[in-house]
């Protein structure tokens, strides 16, 4: 398999969650995704990535593109050095309930990729990789052009990013409410 290595980012602090979302949604504008599929990346990118930070003790992420023709992808890997995850099977399956949460980070990212793997062990930290399949039509790619524009993008306050996810995430409800009453496209 084909990887083209993009981006990698150190997880410390939750200003770290911030950046690497932003990083997330910036990414998959230029690599041509709608908004829909911006919002699921830059979600399940701050999701895993929160994890990293709060549970794993910190780590790394890198974005890569991988594959080739249409079955290339945008990947994100993570890699904590935490004490792994406990019930990491019950998680899975979703048997698993948390009066803190934890968990639902996974099964959600789980469901808005389009591969998802997860490796985790007693005291050998957590590695986990997904990805979302590139557009239709988006086949070739320019990586130094991607790394450019990554690095010309000013990084967020928290307060600007956190009214971006709002503002998404009540656009996707909005969406989904309407879908679910049978209201059609929105």
């Amino acid at each position: 398999m084909s990887v083209q290595p993009i981006l990698a980012a150190a997880l410390k602090t939750e200003q770290d969650v911030v950046h690497v979302r932003q990083r997330a949604r910036t990414l998959a504008a230029m690599l041509g995704f709608d908004r829909q599929d911006q919002t699921r990346i830059a979600t399940a990118v701050s999701e895993i990535a929160r994890n990293t930070v709060t549970y794993g003790r910190g780590g790394t992420l890198r974005f890569s593109l991988e594959g080739s023709g249409k079955d290339r992808a945008l990947a994100a890997s993570f890699v904590d050095q935490g004490s792994g995850i406990t019930g990491l099977a019950d998680i899975l399956e979703g048997h698993y309930v948390s009066p803190t949460g934890m968990g639902m980070g996974i099964v959600g990212t789980r469901r808005l990729m389009d591969t998802f793997e997860i490796d985790s062990g007693p005291g050998c930290g957590t590695r986990v990789r997904f990805s979302k399949f590139l557009p239709r039509g988006k086949r070739e790619v320019d990586i130094r052009q991607l790394t450019i524009g990554l690095t010309q993008v000013a990084p967020a306050s928290v307060v600007d990013e956190v009214q971006v996810q709002n503002l998404q995430r009540f656009r996707d409800g909005t969406v989904l409410c309407r879908l679910q009453r049978g209201g059609g496209k929105p």
